[in-house]
């Protein structure tokens, strides 16, 4: 199977113009460069929070980064507030009531231990606290459990997958590689991938659950290594980070194995640069990936800005990634050998800020 999946692949490469344009659609509003912020400022003064669950990585930190520039658009914020749970649900709600009795006006956060957060989220809004969890989509009562919830449409990404999958690769085995354990996020986007693969019945997925690698490069190359010396075919590989889908690519090469074909989200310059690089190489591989994720954080900001203002915002709760790169549809990302393998060249910082990120 992979020997005839390469050679399709091979035959389907070409070098293309990048386009960030999607080339499927969606209802959602598409992530990117969103409505002008300083149309929702407003005039009262705000104290504004995020609060990560599990903060640190590279992804976290563009989207943090993202965030402070967004708000660069509103004079009147007073003070802004930064909370990391590292992976504990205990403090991250710990965090939450922290922030609220530090006088948060609005608390944008990244909902990692899902429902488990409605409690504190809920006992925040009753305060007269704007919440909004964003990323994930969280079952609870908006206006009540939260003010508003912008998420990504993890099942339709998870079945662009698959659609992926089912159109190009057709038979095979493939499997899903997530984060944390019980990562809400990448649940979502595993329920989305299963949906999805339920059209293609030649599609095999060979574990029902996600593959935890704690988006941490080390322990997804581990998680990989485990998985080739338990699977002997793997013809598609799906992740929720570009960073997970890059360990994923080693391993497959250490190994002295065919890559599997590659789709994933949120990617980064060195996958990028590594998939340019290889196609004139034995390790070319087929890849998608649905970018412009480390904009979202902006989306969520601006929700919560103009709900707390009273302001208008008529961007939707919904996101779609836009198709950053597609192998079969001649579209190819960025790549910069002079910038920081961990740039995420479709962000909306200048490249200045992004470099002294890493």
């Amino acid at each position: 199977m992979n020997s005839v999946w390469k050679n399709a692949t091979l035959s389907s490469l070409v070098v293309s113009v990048l386009s960030s344009t999607p080339v499927f659609a969606v209802e959602e509003t598409v992530l990117g460069k969103g409505a002008d912020i300083k149309l929702m400022c407003g005039d009262k003064p705000m104290v504004i929070a995020v609060a990560d669950g599990v903060g640190g990585n590279t992804d976290r930190k563009v989207k943090l980064a993202e965030i402070k520039h967004e708000l660069q658009g509103c004079s009147n914020v007073t003070r802004f507030i930064y909370t990391n749970a590292n992976g504990d649900l205990q403090k991250a709600n710990a965090d939450i009531n922290g922030l609220v009795s530090q006088g948060a006006n609005i608390i944008v956060m990244f909902p990692d231990f899902g429902t488990a957060q409605i409690p504190a989220m809920r006992k925040a809004v009753k305060a007269g606290v704007t919440v909004v969890p964003y990323l994930a989509k969280i079952d609870g009562t908006m206006g009540k459990d939260f003010t508003a919830n912008v998420y990504q449409d993890t099942a339709k990404v998870g079945e662009r997958w698959a659609d992926w999958y089912g159109a190009h690769l057709k038979r095979g085995n493939v499997i899903f590689l997530g984060g944390t354990p019980g990562a809400q996020s990448s649940q979502l986007f595993l329920e989305g991938f299963k949906a999805g693969l339920k059209k293609y019945p030649d599609l095999h997925l060979l574990s029902n659950d996600f593959v935890v690698t704690n988006w941490d490069p080390a322990a997804a190359q581990k998680a990989v290594a485990g998985l080739i010396a338990k699977y002997p075919d793997i013809d598609g590989i799906a992740t929720d980070y570009g960073v997970t889908a890059l360990a994923a690519v080693k391993s497959f090469e250490q190994a002295g194995k065919p890559i599997p074909a590659m789709a994933t989200m949120a990617s980064n310059n060195e996958l990028s640069c590594k998939y340019l690089n290889s196609r004139s190489s034995p390790h070319a591989f087929a890849y998608l990936t649905l970018d412009g994720t480390s904009s979202t954080g902006r989306f969520a900001m601006r929700r919560a800005v103009a709900d707390f203002q009273g302001t208008d915002n008529g961007e939707g709760t919904a996101l779609m990634p836009f198709t950053y790169a597609d192998s079969f549809a001649s579209i190819d990302p960025q790549c910069d050998p002079s910038a920081p393998p961990d740039t995420d060249l479709s962000s909306l910082l200048p490249k200045e800020q992004l470099e002294k990120l890493f």
